[in-house]
């Protein structure tokens, strides 16, 4: 079974939204533990996502609530997923190891303090993404109206994650603010986004934002969630097979991956139910590439694109 860094789920704020689901059973969870074995998992980015229903000055104790709820319920209880920050830490990994690594959806948690984001540098996110859909205080995001770029303090975040190595995630973000990200940080990638020419939704990127994304070593991860796949009532394998088309055909068969959304998302491609369904996807991938193409889908190209 080939092995798979996925870029993004939202099983943390699954688990924090509901405390009667458990990572370690498959009981309505896409991205559960037993999943994640079932379907060829080596790496999982676990995203922080505070919801919209939280008050400001709970959202940074969320954050940490679900922090807790990955070392409680990912960490500890499974001896053979351990947290990884570094590739030197992916290259360690023993052959039936997962690798876990935290990555922040949006700034909203930290506010206007830049201590906050350092702390949770400390605890292991390695990844950042500067808004969810709407405003905060860095950025506005791919829903807001205005369409503004980075504040002074976004400019300050992305130079502070610059400053430690960590990424600095443009999926979510107004177009404006996505060339103020690629101007300013040195490790950009799209960890969830699919191509807008295929599909006009706002979270997807034009093919100026690809290219420019390519240009810069960074990466994108073709997302399963179906209103970015298709306009269609119903999304397919085939369908994400079309992304990956256009984005080898734009020149990024070495800066494509994955990053499924799995648990962030109510309905999922019909064929593709959960992270179990894995290999039907790598199926299908080897059927129209070669398998180190697909390697690099699936791992080598999100490995390749960390910072250290």
């Amino acid at each position: 079974m080939l092995p798979i860094f996925d870029g993004h789920c939202d099983v943390l704020f699954r688990l924090d939204d509901d405390p009667n689901l458990s990572f370690n059973k498959e009981n309505g969870l896409h991205s559960s533990a037993p999943l994640l074995r079932k379907g060829g998992a080596k790496i999982q980015c676990f995203a922080l996502y505070v919801g919209e229903g939280i008050s400001e000055e709970s959202k940074f104790s969320n954050v940490l609530h679900m922090i807790d709820i990955f070392f409680n319920q990912v960490i500890e209880p499974n001896p053979d997923m351990v947290l990884v920050r570094t590739k030197q830490e992916i290259n360690e990994l023993q052959d039936h190891q997962i690798g876990a690594m935290l990555t922040l959806e949006g700034c909203d948690a930290i506010g206007h303090d830049i201590i906050k984001l350092r702390t949770l540098f400390r605890l292991g996110i390695r990844s950042v993404g500067l808004t969810w859909n709407h405003a905060n205080a860095c950025a506005d995001g791919a829903l807001e109206p205005r369409g503004g770029g980075l504040t002074r303090f976004g400019f300050e975040v992305v130079k502070e994650n610059n400053r430690h190595k960590v990424m600095t995630d443009v999926s979510h973000l107004s177009e404006r603010s996505f060339w103020d990200v690629i101007e300013a940080a040195q490790f950009p990638t799209a960890s969830h986004s699919n191509v807008k020419r295929l599909c006009e939704h706002p979270r997807n990127l034009t093919n100026e934002q690809i290219s420019a994304l390519f240009t810069r070593d960074g990466f994108i991860g073709v997302t399963f969630v179906p209103k970015f796949l298709t306009t269609q009532a119903e999304a397919s394998i085939s369908d994400i097979l079309r992304h990956i088309d256009y984005l080898c055909e734009l020149g990024g068969v070495s800066h494509i991956g994955f990053g499924s959304d799995f648990d962030g998302i109510d309905k999922t491609p019909k064929d593709l139910t959960n992270y179990g369904d894995y290999p039907k996807l790598v199926e299908t991938l080897l059927k129209h590439y070669s398998e180190e193409q697909v390697k690099g889908f699936l791992f080598k190209n999100f490995y390749d694109c960390l910072p250290v």
